[in-house]
């Protein structure tokens, strides 16, 4: 049998490790279910039961969280996801794996492109003094600003390639002590990788990162398990800064259109206040990009005579 933590596999087991994880976190209570006195094997709902709530035999439930069936109609969906209480991210993560399993092909997608566009590594440094930094689907730090660098504590004693926001937060040493939320960071993090591994689970550059993850962090790996696609993303955060102190931040992370998965994250602070002042302490201190050598091809005035 294969590992639930593996990514790989084919789509229809996927769609079933997805509706396992739900219906096991799941209670009885939760969906109106009355649990009587004998001892249950499991804290969440049952097969049996939660094909019941979904009107749909138990034999046809069990194929789909077997990864046997790969073709449940639309309305199945929607059972399933009303049984299940299912939020809308979650409702529509289900209609992916499932549309994901119909057509499912042996050949994984290449990994995409990590090239950031000029245009997009000037927008960073115009918001110089706020921290901002442009991220791959799979969480790699592509392209940064001298703040958006610096905020996340040690970072750059790695080197370029293995900047990855996952691997910060379940790996290096200074990121518990940076994050006084990190619950609350790390289970938004994995969320989101769950939730575009699980429409693409064979893509090299997700397997790399879950699996060296799964391989050295039991605190990933068990939040892996849960399979949960939505996490909740504070907008305000605060880091306990070894150079600058403890700031309180406000986060806007934006999808970046035409670009393959990649997003914007952009920490700010009102104008005036020690956080602010804490942000250019940081861009002041942070190491500064190489600059542009100058240009030489531009005709140079003649002296006057």
């Amino acid at each position: 049998m294969a590992s639930e933590h593996t990514t790989g596999g084919s789509e229809g087991a996927e769609l079933g490790r997805f509706l396992r994880a739900r219906r096991t976190q799941t209670t009885p209570d939760q969906v109106g279910l009355t649990v009587g006195a004998g001892l249950r094997r499991t804290p969440g709902l049952r097969r049996e039961e939660l094909a019941t709530l979904s009107g749909i035999s138990i034999d046809y439930y069990v194929r789909l969280e077997r990864g046997k069936e790969t073709r449940p109609s639309p309305s199945v969906l929607d059972a399933l996801a009303r049984a299940l209480h299912l939020d809308d991210q979650e409702h529509q993560h289900l209609r992916d794996l499932a549309a994901r399993a119909a057509r499912y092909a042996p050949e994984p997608p290449p990994a995409p492109s990590r090239t950031v566009r000029p245009h997009l590594k000037l927008l960073l440094e115009t918001m110089r003094t706020n921290p901002a930094y442009i991220l791959s689907r799979s969480m790699d730090f592509l392209a940064w600003n001298p703040g958006g660098l610096a905020l996340y504590a040690g970072l750059d004693d790695w080197p370029a390639r293995q900047r990855n926001l996952a691997r910060y937060f379940f790996l290096h040493p200074a990121a518990r002590e940076l994050s006084p939320n990190w619950d609350t960071q790390v289970r938004a993090c994995v969320s989101r990788l769950r939730a575009i591994a699980g429409t693409a689970p064979d893509a090299p550059d997700l397997t790399n990162i879950v699996g060296e993850l799964l391989l050295k962090s039991p605190d990933f790996a068990k939040l892996w398990e849960r399979y949960d696609v939505t996490g909740r993303k504070p907008a305000h955060k605060t880091f306990h800064h070894p150079q600058v102190g403890t700031i309180t931040l406000t986060a806007q992370a934006m999808h970046l259109e035409g670009t393959p998965g990649q997003r914007l994250s952009v920490y700010t602070a009102e104008p005036g206040t020690p956080d602010a002042d804490a942000l250019l302490l940081l861009d002041m201190t942070a190491p500064q990009p190489a600059q542009r050598p100058a240009r030489t091809d531009v005709e140079q005035p003649r002296p006057q005579s």
